[in-house]
């Protein structure tokens, strides 16, 4: 075993790739915000700055969970993306999420897109994983004639918004 590593537990050297407090959360970001370039990853809800994104994007890459290559619209930029070895993170993404909406005080906004993909199983779960091989790696996807999973997602936590903007404006 290499002595870089504390012990060959898959948990624990699972937990050296993602296990910091934000790599999961730009993997998530990427995921679910179709987030794909640097300033788009800055901009978490959890407030990242650039040389933590950096220095992660970085580790990423070197553990094999994203790649980065030159964006063809824009010289100065790069775009990353996701390899198999992320997108093999969706259902574990689909528990994480089931975990925290049943035992912690999340908002209902930011965890329709949890309770959906609970809901939705592994066949969504699959169908998602697909759609993420497509736009991350050129695989080839099967359009089923519906939208895509992340614009599911995107709609139901939009329509959980207006229907709280609503809301508030009917109260006030």
């Amino acid at each position: 075993m290499p002595e870089d590593h504390r012990s060959g537990c898959p948990i624990n050297l699972s937990l050296e790739v993602f296990g910091d407090k934000w790599s999961l959360l730009i993997i998530r970001d990427m995921i679910f915000g179709g987030k794909r370039h640097f300033r788009e990853l800055l901009r978490s809800e959890e407030g990242i700055s650039s040389n933590i994104l950096a220095d992660r994007l970085k580790t990423l890459m070197e553990v094999g969970m994203l790649t980065k290559s030159d964006d063809p619209t824009h010289k100065q930029k790069a775009i990353y993306s996701l390899t198999e070895m992320a997108i093999a993170l969706v259902p574990i993404m689909a528990h994480l999420g089931a975990w925290g909406r049943r035992y912690l005080p999340v908002s209902e906004e930011l965890s329709i897109r949890a309770e959906l993909m609970e809901e939705g199983g592994p066949a969504l779960w699959e169908r998602f994983m697909d759609e993420l091989r497509a736009e991350h790696l050129g695989a080839g996807f099967t359009e089923h004639g519906e939208s895509s999973v992340r614009e599911r997602l995107q709609k139901a936590y939009e329509d959980v918004l207006a229907r709280k903007a609503k809301g508030r404006k009917v109260a006030g």
